[in-house]
């Protein structure tokens, strides 16, 4: 039905952006009908839903949670903060909204930094942090973001920006660093905040670049990052350490080819490692081509395996989940690499029971953010694909799946291109699986 009425939306637009001579008054009614006796379902569906599956709703579609409420749901040494950038909307300036909850007050502020300024310095902090953000296109942003001439070398350290992470730790958190003094911090961060970890904002004046000197927040702050303020009250409830008897299940490095011959070395590498040897030295990730993932079409609500295919192979992370694996002894049954990490491996093993088996899940493969696969608008992770998709498999674990999945996990880690995502159309991406996988694990218990 969401889909029909995105389809039917588009049209209706199209229909009426035609010259007066041209327009369909006949059709532009049908349409228009159509829409609102899907709007009407979808309302009934989303009682429906709240009603018989609460948790479930609270996740997908939170509602405003008031202050008591959460109140009634942190500790005293525990303080709720709450993020909204906005753009400039003239003649509104850019700027972001922060709300804190501690048990016994709270405050609302607001700063000059806005949703542009916010993904500028999250970007440039970023360079600073994550190797794979110079890979590709993202050598010239970094470069240009930084001022710098060039790319650090193989052997030079990321130049993170103390000054830079100090700036945005004094307008995000300094005018209510006493309310939040000697608190853990349950962050619900938006936009740009989503990619950024708040661990690594530094919380006085930088006096040298040496880290080991730097005021990190994670040195005064237990920090958690919550998608929601609705999340929260679902996460109390199931906030219980798993009983589940094995350590980890790791899946990684789906068969992708690429969407030219440039990627076929990275694809015959992933192909090469789909076992963990007992000896191998991880090879250097391949930094010269472009990653991420690209826009993904849907044909009758499956997703098209031939375009998935198309997306960059990963061999890097065989290694990943290899080393993973080995530190913290997982069973060699449970690393599923190339052809066996597929979606329905993981159904099947949900269904079995076998996956709310393990105290932590590991993905180490692309997340694709909300929209860019065409027809589901759901975020989710991409596997190998089956020759043929079906509903059982199509190559694409959308959240809704996600969600279905019976889990019993302490951790569930997405080391993935894009599941961090903080653009104004990328967010979606962590928290939307996030949220997945915390109903995920609420259904199971």
């Amino acid at each position: 039905l969401v889909n029909e009425w995105l389809a039917k939306d588009k049209h209706l637009i199209a229909a009426k952006s035609e010259p007066p001579t041209k327009r369909k008054p006949e059709f532009e009614r049908a349409l228009t009908e159509r829409l609102a006796i899907i709007d009407t379902r979808l309302t009934e569906i989303d009682r429906r839903f709240a009603r018989d599956y609460p948790d479930y709703a609270a996740l997908a579609s939170p509602a405003p949670v008031p202050i008591e409420e959460v109140q009634a749901h942190i500790d005293a040494n525990e303080a709720l903060v709450l993020f909204l950038d906005t753009p400039n909307v003239k003649p509104l300036p850019e700027e972001t909204f922060i709300w804190v909850v501690t048990k016994t007050d709270m405050r609302w502020v607001r700063s000059d930094v806005g949703t542009a300024a916010l993904a500028r310095t999250v970007m440039a902090l970023r360079c600073g942090l994550d190797g794979a953000a110079w890979y590709g296109d993202g050598t010239e942003k970094c470069i240009s973001i930084l001022n710098r001439s060039s790319a650090p070398s193989a052997n030079q350290q990321l130049p993170f920006d103390h000054a830079r992470s100090h700036q945005v730790y004094a307008a995000l958190l300094g005018e209510v660093r006493d309310l939040i003094a000697g608190k853990h911090l349950l962050i619900v961060p938006s936009g740009a905040l989503t990619q950024l970890p708040f661990q690594v904002l530094i919380t006085k004046q930088p006096t040298s670049s040496d880290h080991r000197e730097a005021a990190w927040l994670a040195r005064e702050h237990a920090i958690t990052v919550l998608p929601t303020v609705a999340s929260l009250k679902a996460l109390r409830r199931i906030g219980k350490p798993s009983i589940a008897p094995r350590a980890m299940v790791d899946f990684g490095n789906p068969l992708l080819d690429g969407p030219d011959v440039r990627y076929a070395h990275r694809a015959k590498l992933a192909r090469e490692k789909q076992l963990c040897p007992e000896t191998r030295a991880p090879q250097s990730p391949l930094i010269d081509l472009p990653g991420g993932v690209a826009s993904l079409q849907s044909r009758t609500g499956l997703a098209d395996v031939s375009l998935i295919r198309m997306q960059v192979p990963l061999p890097e992370t065989a290694d990943e989940v290899c080393a993973v694996a080995a530190d913290v002894n997982a069973e060699a049954s449970s690393i599923h690499l190339g052809a066996q990490a597929t979606e329905r491996n993981i159904k099947r093993l949900s269904a079995s029971g076998e996956l709310a088996k393990y105290r932590m899940v590991h993905f180490a493969t692309h997340g694709a953010v909300a929209g860019q696969l065409d027809g589901t608008h759901e975020p989710g992770l991409i596997l190998t694909p089956p020759n043929v998709p079906t509903e059982e498999d199509d190559g694409y674990l959308s959240a809704s799946e996600i969600a279905a999945l019976r889990l019993d996990a302490d951790w569930v880690i997405l080391s993935a291109c894009n599941t961090a995502a903080g653009t104004a159309t990328s967010a979606e991406a962590l928290s939307g699986l996030a949220r997945a996988f915390i109903y995920a694990q609420r259904a199971h218990c």
